[in-house]
């Protein structure tokens, strides 16, 4: 009985470590940081229920694709040959099962929220489906993920207003340029093997030092848009205070990483984001119910 439990749980633990599901912390906090402002508060546990839902399968259904879409890559990339599907530690088919799954359970939870949510869903679903497929045939890859990512605020956003107002658009601004910006960082790991693939990215096309050049301007776009939420919401001192200690640690996010030393990119990658996005989070928080 308990080695015919352990062979599925294994499998479960497998996947989750293959989708890093812990790293929805990045994204999960904006999505909050969108529904909490189109609120004015702490909105009704209904929408809190449904927006978890929808924010944490979109995110299975992405990087579900991702695993499958770049298998034969990863195998042929020292950096990640040793990822379950190259591994044969999971079959593809099962992967996709998953990914078919988390599309619907997200279509549920956006019908749940409301009609115009739902009608976004479609636009949301193709980003999340062909975002892994754009290192392809274009450098605005990494964009394309913020912009996928960033999505997940304004959608937050919607789940409550139904609507699109300035401060969405200027989260999802801030978020996509985020976002982008660190995988700019992140993706210079992978210089040399996009360029013998033949892969799309930043550091393959115009070098190491302009992407991370490209990655700082992105991070300062990310401060700005952050800056004129608090201005246009007129959030209280927690929320600029929250803002600051972000931005010194957007500064030492990108000061960890140089051209010719990228010994650093997991502590700016994995610490520093998860940092980021959980004190933006609570800084507008305590902003509201102190203005």
């Amino acid at each position: 009985m308990k080695s015919s439990m352990s062979a599925p749980m294994a499998q479960v633990r497998i996947f989750l470590e293959m989708i890093k599901f812990e790293h929805t912390i990045f994204a999960l906090p904006f999505a909050y940081l969108g529904m909490v402002l189109a609120a004015g508060g702490w909105p009704s546990w209904r929408v809190v229920f449904w927006v978890t839902v929808a924010m944490v399968s979109a995110r299975t259904l992405a990087m579900s694709v991702n695993r499958v879409a770049d298998a034969e890559i990863d195998a042929l990339n020292p950096r990640t040959a040793n990822r379950p599907i190259p591994r044969g530690l999971m079959a593809p088919r099962t992967v996709w099962a998953i990914a078919a799954i988390s599309l619907v359970i997200f279509i549920v939870a956006a019908a749940m929220l409301n009609p115009f949510v739902l009608k976004l869903a479609p636009l949301a679903v193709l980003f999340l489906v062909g975002y892994s497929y754009t290192k392809r045939f274009t450098w605005l890859s990494h964009w394309v993920l913020g912009i996928t990512d960033g999505a997940a605020a304004a959608g937050a956003w919607a789940a409550v207003r139904a609507d699109l107002d300035v401060p969405a658009w200027l989260l999802w601004v801030a978020v996509t340029t985020w976002i982008a910006g660190f995988d700019l960082i992140y993706a210079c790991q992978d210089y040399e093997f996009d360029r013998q693939a033949q892969l799309h990215s930043v550091p393959a096309r115009f070098g190491i030092a302009a992407a991370l050049r490209l990655a700082a301007i992105n991070h300062v776009v990310t401060a700005m848009s952050l800056a004129l939420v608090g201005v246009v919401m007129g959030l209280g001192w927690p929320y600029w205070a929250g803002w600051a200690v972000a931005v010194g640690l957007l500064v030492y996010e990108n000061s960890l990483v140089k051209p010719h030393d990228l010994s650093k990119v997991n502590v700016a990658f994995f610490t520093v984001n998860g940092y980021i996005s959980i004190i933006i989070f609570v800084a507008a928080l305590l902003g509201i119910y102190s203005r």
